[in-house]
């Protein structure tokens, strides 16, 4: 079953800690989501509290993706930009699944969603991601339309001796 998609859903406590332990359970499965494992949700925490700052600035939205039972089990933050010149595309940040849920085409999903919320963005032409390279994440995300458009060696430090690429990645809208 699919999961069901809310742009801009109403953050409650549920949602709040819904996010915090999917945060903590991609990162503690590998997942290359800002954070190393083993992390706790109150590592987390401090940097959800920014993403929700954003929201409540206007400078950010939440895409979320709820399974069949309820549960929080994908989301990712559409991110606008302030700068003058660079209006005209938005940042995908944060872009997760549930381990439980990988393998599943719910990945494309969420991607997809995405996609569609930012068409409802007025003036957005383009959405822009970056991934840690050495994952393959690079290529899913060009399975799902995006094109590589740079890579920045050896700019993130997972662990002392351990540097991978910052793999930047454009979907045009038109």
């Amino acid at each position: 079953m699919p999961l069901t998609f809310t742009f801009d859903p109403v953050v409650t406590p549920e949602l709040r800690d819904g996010i915090l332990d999917l945060w903590a359970d991609v990162t503690d499965a590998g997942g290359a989501v800002g954070f190393v494992p083993p992390v706790t949700t109150d590592e987390i925490r401090p940097e959800l509290v920014r993403q929700l700052v954003a929201m409540a600035e206007g400078r950010s939205r939440l895409l979320v993706g709820h399974d069949e039972e309820g549960r929080v089990a994908a989301t990712a933050f559409l991110t606008l930009n302030t700068h003058r010149l660079m209006t005209h595309w938005i940042w995908l940040y944060t872009v997760m699944v549930h381990p439980r849920h990988q393998g599943r085409g719910y990945g494309r999903g969420l991607l997809a969603a995405a996609e569609e919320a930012a068409r409802t963005l007025e003036g957005v032409e383009a959405i822009r991601l970056t991934c840690r390279g050495g994952l393959g994440l690079e290529r899913f995300y060009a399975s799902c339309g995006y094109k590589e458009v740079g890579r920045v060696p050896d700019a993130i430090r997972v662990a002392p001796g351990d540097d991978r690429d910052d793999v930047i990645m454009l979907l045009p809208l038109a």
